[in-house]
């Protein structure tokens, strides 16, 4: 696995596209890491201190997550360098879309990630450049299909992503009109723990969780955990959080996930960071689900968590662990070994594979079939990681090597 990781690591990506903004300091890059298939998908990020490594990193980390999610393509990825709370942000992305828009049209699709909303975006404004869908290239370069073909094929994926969950089973409150979107990446954590205790052995039910991140993505997991009935012991966001050690109920946690400001916690007597952040990883979770930003979790907190009867780690964010490498750095290797890992490429592929179920031909489109099919592939990905391996420690390694087998 280690030499497959390096070959692929090492390996330069086909396509570096960079842009300049004419009226503003932002700088963006577009890198597809390769055309495999005859396209390549990845979505678009923005913040200040960004640089092309990132970007890279991110596009390789694409590569291997559609080994999982499907269609058979390369990864990329884009991300632009600017603060986006500056009011200049509109036009900086109308700017880059205009900019990237031959390679949308061609060979790569792009959707929402972090700063940049799919919804309210991505979609109108490459609409406004002239493209059907942000993953028009991806069809037009890997599926090719027929213009009617493309036609009714765009139509599901402008109708599914966009979709308002109307099952209660989907929506923490139907009432409230949350997209397909917004639910199912955190939908995909919490199923890969559901998944990890019925392949492995054992039950989510009663399970202590800590979630770390309270944006679409572990909000979403909260939500879901509580659902399958684990016990929510602790989040902690950007600016505080909340710990109940006996847990939380269902309803309790619907009702922080309902009354979220945007992407932020909101809750009575909140623990200030600082507090929560010494006292969180001690209070004994079986389950972590790390739904913050990249590389932010660190040896010594999963040491903590480790000594407190942690078992399973379900990965929302992108490579959560604070290494230096794209992949499989030191933290991941020893946490890999200790406790079982579900890697993010698996837990979080939620919306890589609604787009990949869009894009097939004439699907079903209610709210059970979409999660239904996310939920069945990222139990598929376990079910072969256990094939190969069934030791519960080591896991995220066998996941590499199946999908790397694929790719290099």
């Amino acid at each position: 696995m280690k030499d497959l990781l390096h070959k692929f690591e090492n390996k330069e990506p086909e396509i570096v596209f960079n842009w300049k903004d004419a009226e503003t300091e932002a700088e963006g890059w577009t890198v597809i890491n390769s055309l495999r298939g005859g396209a390549a998908g990845g979505g678009t990020r923005m913040r200040k201190g960004l640089d092309m490594n990132e970007v890279l990193s991110l596009a390789k980390t694409m590569e291997v997550k559609f080994s999982v999610s499907g269609p058979a393509i390369g990864g990329a990825k884009s991300g632009i360098n600017f603060d986006p709370n500056d009011p200049r942000k509109k036009g900086v992305l109308e700017r880059w879309y205009k900019a990237v828009f031959p390679l949308l049209k061609s060979y790569y699709g792009t959707g929402g990630d972090l700063n940049v909303d799919e919804i309210h975006e991505v979609i109108p404004m490459t609409e406004e450049c002239g493209l059907w869908h942000p993953q028009e290239g991806v069809f037009n370069g890997h599926f090719k299909p027929t213009e009617a073909d493309k036609i009714n094929r765009v139509g599901q994926l402008r109708q599914g992503v966009v979709k308002v969950i109307e099952n209660p089973n989907y929506s923490p409150d139907v009432n409230k009109k949350y997209t397909v979107a917004d639910m199912i990446t955190g939908f995909g954590v919490a199923q890969a723990v559901r998944h990890f205790y019925d392949i492995y052995g054992g039950s989510i039910k009663g399970k202590k969780a800590i979630v770390q991140g309270f944006g679409n993505v572990g909000s979403a997991a909260a939500y879901y955990l509580a659902s399958s009935g684990a016990k929510i012991i602790g989040i902690i966001d950007r600016d505080g959080g909340v710990i109940n050690e006996n847990g939380f109920t269902f309803e309790e946690i619907r009702t922080l996930f309902v009354n979220k400001n945007g992407n932020q916690l909101v809750a009575d007597g909140m623990i200030p960071f600082e507090e929560i952040n010494k006292k969180i990883w001690t209070i004994g979770a079986e389950i972590f689900t790390p739904c913050a930003a990249s590389r932010l979790v660190t040896q010594e907190q999963l040491d903590n968590m480790t000594a407190s009867g942690l078992e399973v780690i379900s990965c929302g964010a992108n490579v959560p662990f604070a290494d230096k490498e794209i992949f499989f750095g030191s933290i991941m290797e020893a946490t890999d070994q200790k406790v079982s890992l579900i890697p993010d490429f698996i837990s979080n592929c939620g919306m890589a594979r609604v787009f990949a179920y869009f894009m097939e031909k004439k699907v079903e489109m209610t709210d059970e079939a979409i999660f239904n099919d996310t939920s069945e592939t990222i139990k598929n990905a376990i079910q072969k990681a256990h094939n190969l391996n069934s030791d519960k420690k080591n896991i995220s390694a066998t996941a590499f090597e199946i999908a790397l087998k694929q790719l290099v």
